[in-house]
Formats: structure tokens, sequence, C-alpha cells
């Protein structure tokens, strides 16, 4: 229903689109380069411009029931009609971060090569759980992540399809949440030669743009996970 710009070039901050359905729930248009929350990313916040030269802050963008992308905006706005031309703009300084954040979270996956339990992302602190009973050293891993991350590392984009993925499991590091079956196409990341996964969330294009992460706290949860935060060191 919307195609989705930033699954192409995670570095698109505006776009014009048309609004095509509008509902207490969100607004929906044509084409966006607004993230919807997913895979343990927050969805995009910024604002939408009507071509009458009103503002409207997007506080929230999600998927609705049908999959379709819902940007939410503030309570008590007037929204726009079905086939009005808008633009859309995201708050990068928070997108940049969380793409920071998120690419960082791949390269702690590789320096902890455990099956993944959970995980979340945020601005200031993200984490990933991991499967496994063994005690972490906290400045092992640390020295370990930021050696990976300043191998200048290059991320991009590749594609397949389910027949290939059925055939390569091991490609799956999360355990608990397998990448949804909605459409042919499955989106994976590849980090040089360091990490492939599926993954639809936001990236920088090369670890150097991470820059150096601090691994702030390990903590026990349960006798076979392992929570690990990470915090951007900037």
């Amino acid at each position: 229903m919307t195609e989705m710009l930033y699954l192409q070039d995670a570095y698109l901050k505006n776009c014009q689109a048309t609004v095509i359905q509008v509902s207490e729930q969100g607004i929906v248009l044509d084409q966006t380069v607004f993230y919807p929350r997913g895979g343990g990313q927050p969805g995009d916040t910024g604002v939408m411009r009507t071509a009458g030269g009103r503002t409207l802050p997007i506080a929230d963008t999600v998927y609705g029931a049908a999959r379709e992308v819902l940007h939410v905006p503030e309570a008590g706005l007037e929204l726009p009609a079905v086939g009005d031309i808008v633009e859309v703009e995201i708050d990068w300084q928070r997108r940049y971060r969380l793409m920071r954040m998120h690419t960082s979270l791949h390269f702690l996956g590789v320096a902890l090569p455990f099956g993944v339990t959970g995980g979340s992302i945020g601005e200031l602190r993200s984490r990933l759980d991991f499967d496994m009973q063994e005690p972490i050293d906290k400045e092992a891993v640390n020295e370990r992540i930021n050696q990976l991350i300043a191998g200048n590392h290059a991320a991009e984009t590749i594609w397949t399809d389910w027949e290939e993925l059925d055939q390569r499991p091991e490609l799956i590091r999360t355990m608990s949440v397998k990448p949804p079956r909605v459409s042919e196409r499955i989106r994976l990341l590849k980090i040089g030669d360091l990490d492939l996964q599926p993954c639809g969330g936001t990236h920088v294009k090369n670890s150097s743009e991470i820059g150096r992460v601090i691994v702030s706290k390990i903590e026990k949860k349960g006798k076979h996970n392992r929570r690990v935060y990470v915090e951007l060191a900037d």
C-alpha cells in the first residue's frame, strides 16, 4: 500500500507524498521515508506539511492491522484529506542515532555469537538478550565490539526469497521472532564478511559512522539469558 523509501535509502530525510487514507489511527501515504515501529526499533517522528502551509507534528509511525504504515499525528490536529499532497520530514537527528545504535547491535551479535532472545533499540541505550549460561566479561566484550566497529566495515542491503532463507536457517539469529511472511522478498543486512541476517531496520552505510560504543551493563536474566546494554560514547 505504501512504498517504503527507507528500505532502499535510509538517508532520505523527506519526500512528497499523496494521502491515500485517513483514520483515527493515523494517516496513510502512497510513499514515505518514515520507519514504522518494529524489530525492536522505534517508529520515526517528524513533521507533515500540507500544501496549505500547516505543519502537523508526527508523534509516531506504526503498522496498522492490515500492515499499512500509519503516520500518527499529535492529538487534536486538523488532519489532511484523502488526495492531498503533503511533504513529510523525519527527525533526522533522532533517526541517525537509532541507525548508529541498530547497526552497533549487529556488531554486538558478532562479538557474542549466541542466539538472540530479545532486544530493544533506543536513542540513549540499546540492548540484546543472548541465549547463554556463561558469565560475560564486560570489558572484554567492550574491547571486542569496538575493535570490530573500528574496522570500517561496509553495511549493505541485499534481498533474498523464502526458499533460500528456508534452506539457510542459520541466518536467523533471533530465537523468539521470525521475519514475517508478508512479502515474497526478504531484506538482509550484510556487514562485510562479518554478519548476514534478515533485518528490516535502518542502518548506517559504514561502521565508521557508529563511533565508539560503551558496553554499559550486563545482567543475568534467567538461567539461559544474559542481557547486554550498549550506549553510544557521544
